[in-house]
């Protein structure tokens, strides 16, 4: 078992004017809980100088540790990393902005000793601009329909976490805003609890219209893997079997027309029933082809580590 009881995880891009006043709170906050703790920052390719507080703080404080990304990789691949780092029994992870509240952290450990193996942050009330919270509340909306999964705010970045989940959770693309979910799909017990919002201080907020449309694409991507990664052929074949299925009775009408003697020309239906055979074989050989790269181990994505503090 390890030593560290909680691991602090925050991702941080730009945060050069937020990350000393985080770092004071938290560690106000996690002193004041009595168990042994660490800090873990994850810089992912900032270019202004918040490598150089995290430096500072890695000097004064030995609790703190700091991983720097060679380039701006996005939130799922620093959390990917730091979930792979990170050495405490259980886990938080929270926005480097100061818009969440590290006095949130007691109760959010307490949801886990009730039983939960991750608990989502719910932001009730937001401090961020209209163009942020529709398209948010529109999603989470969205993925609580498609999913069966009752959170009100799946993509909140102030979570709780059993180590058990952050080392079986694999994030990469921009599955982030999805892990409620993809837990859930594992089998862990998932439950919410609400949480301060506060208004950013400095620096700019990350998002974009952009992310709102990878956000129904990544919901799409989970919902696929959670029905067909166990045999993609079952997904593919069933398209192909459909196509043919349907190709094959045209060829088969129009097979009837030629053997009655009657002219047999070429027809639009003729012609949709060859592409929809066509189009059988093609899904076919792709569940085929999916089933084998399923069958094969997937490495790790690696992301390129500039400097590791201390």
């Amino acid at each position: 078992m390890s030593e560290i009881a909680l691991s602090v995880l925050v991702p941080v891009h730009n945060e050069a004017g937020n990350v000393q006043p985080l770092h004071e709170h938290l560690s106000r906050v996690l002193r004041a809980l009595g168990r042994p703790y660490e800090i873990l920052f994850i810089d992912d390719g900032s270019d202004d100088a918040t490598l150089e507080e995290l430096e500072t703080l890695v000097e004064g404080d030995g609790s703190v540790r700091v991983i720097s990304l060679r380039r701006n990789f996005g939130k799922s691949a620093a959390l990917a990393v730091g979930f792979r780092e990170v050495r405490g029994e259980r886990v938080i992870t929270m926005d480097g902005d100061l818009q969440d509240d590290p006095d949130e952290i007691p109760d959010f450990l307490q949801a886990l000793d009730e039983g939960y193996d991750l608990v989502s942050g719910w932001k009730r009330t937001r401090h961020d601009p209209f163009t942020k919270t529709l398209p948010s509340r529109v999603f989470n909306c969205m993925t609580a329909m498609a999913t069966g999964l009752k959170i009100h705010d799946v993509n909140c970045g102030f979570k709780a976490y059993r180590r058990d989940v952050v080392k079986s959770v694999r994030v990469y693309g921009e599955l982030h805003r999805l892990i409620p979910v993809l837990a859930d799909r594992l089998g862990f017990r998932v439950g919410e609890k609400e949480v301060r919002h506060h208004p950013r201080r400095h620096g700019r907020s990350k998002y974009g219209a952009s992310r709102f449309i990878n956000g129904i694409l990544d919901l799409l991507t989970v919902m696929f893997l959670g029905t067909s990664r166990r045999s993609p052929l079952h997904v593919f074949g069933r398209l192909g079997g459909l196509c043919l299925a349907v190709g094959g009775g045209i060829s088969l009408y129009m097979l009837a027309i030629w053997i009655g003697e009657r002219a047999l020309r070429v027809r639009p239906l003729l012609i949709g029933g060859v592409i929809l055979i066509i189009l059988g074989i093609q899904f076919v050989s792709l569940g085929l082809l999916a089933e084998m790269l399923a069958s094969t181990h997937r490495d790790e994505e690696e992301y390129s580590i500039r400097r590791r503090l201390p």
